[in-house]
């Protein structure tokens, strides 16, 4: 295959992941009683979310508190953690899919927020859902180059108002049940950030060597999933199974082109329901109790879904564990990353 069939990282590394969940736990069972003119008028059932989702809770921030906020709260976290300083930061990738206007960019303000200097490149890289682990891929290949020495890649996500906007729609004396499947995916989401540090591997004796991946697309499959600060719109059976025919045709090009991720000590997917993580683990035979769960206390968080899980797994992560990352985002787009822990 021409193009970006694999790729591979010379000497970069992970040198710290960190995550702030959203201060305010919301229920799936509070959002059935805010629903609940139209569940009984549709005559649909309670506890949807729960049961096919598998989400019984997200979050939201607090009032006063903005995504933006949160990122700018993991990014420091991150640093301290791994014992970087502001002016050290040579590049800043703000992934979030969340923003409350079209310029100037998200970026500037976390950029500000964090006291990074002025040589310190900075912009959004948005690809839904994968934007997070595209913008590591794209800071290895600059700290691999020699251009940046270190890098920090955030994403901060807010779901209420987009969640407040569809219960108002689906209350409406005129929706459908077909309204209510198509916007079944908004009620999912929740509201976090996460940060990472990388930087030269040489450099950071016992940190976690990020080794590449694969990444693949399949953009015949662009209108699945559409969504903005208004809603998100989905076909959720299309997006479920073109997207798992995506992972596997990924999977097998990578262990074609020399990769083996059979017997992986962790890992690490996106966070969307229980019937895409179910799918994803018969699909390519993970072991299950390998594969950690965070949908069900944070719903799905965007392209913050894929970190914030990686750092709470990092407490228990030991060296020497290989970890691989697997991301889907909506368009369709997919990525796998090995990380030698």
């Amino acid at each position: 295959m021409s193009g970006n069939a694999t790729f591979r990282h010379d000497n970069t590394a992970l040198l710290a992941v960190s995550s702030v969940e959203a201060p305010i736990a919301v229920s799936s069972a509070e959002f059935d009683e805010r629903l609940a003119p139209s569940l009984k008028r549709l005559r649909l059932s309670t506890r949807l979310l729960e049961r096919v989702a598998g989400v019984s809770e997200r979050r939201w921030w607090a009032p006063g508190t903005s995504f933006d906020d949160g990122a700018i709260e993991a990014g420091a976290k991150a640093m301290a953690e791994a014992g970087i300083e502001p002016g050290q930061i040579g590049l800043l990738i703000n992934t979030s899919v969340t923003r409350r206007n079209l310029e100037p960019s998200v970026a500037v303000k976390i950029h500000h927020g964090l006291g990074l200097p002025s040589s310190a490149m900075n912009f959004d890289l948005a690809n839904a859902c994968l934007g997070f682990v595209n913008g590591i891929t794209l800071a290895a290949n600059m700290i691999d180059s020699g251009q940046i020495k270190y890098a920090l890649i955030v994403a901060g996500e807010d779901a209420q108002y987009t969640q407040e906007t569809t219960f108002r729609r689906l209350n409406s004396p005129d929706s459908t049940r077909e309204d209510y499947l198509r916007e079944f995916a908004t009620l999912t989401l929740g509201s976090g950030a996460a940060a990472a540090v990388i930087g030269p591997a040489e450099g950071h004796p016992g940190s976690h060597r990020i080794l590449g991946g694969v990444s693949r697309a399949g953009t015949e499959h662009h209108a699945l999933c559409v969504g903005g600060n208004d809603g998100m719109f989905t076909d959720t059976k299309g997006l479920l199974d073109n997207g798992l025919e995506l992972v596997l045709n990924a999977w097998h090009e990578a262990h074609d082109s020399g990769w083996d991720w059979t017997s992986m000590d962790r890992y690490v997917t996106h966070q969307v329901s229980s019937s895409y993580t179910n799918a994803i683990i018969k699909a390519v035979n993970l072991a299950r109790d390998r594969v950690p769960i965070t949908f069900p206390k944070w719903g799905n968080v965007g392209p913050a879904s894929l970190p914030m899980t990686l750092a709470q797994e990092s407490q228990t992560l030991r060296a020497g564990d290989r970890v691989l990352c697997m991301g889907v985002g909506s368009g369709l787009n997919t990525t796998m990353m090995e990380i030698a822990w």
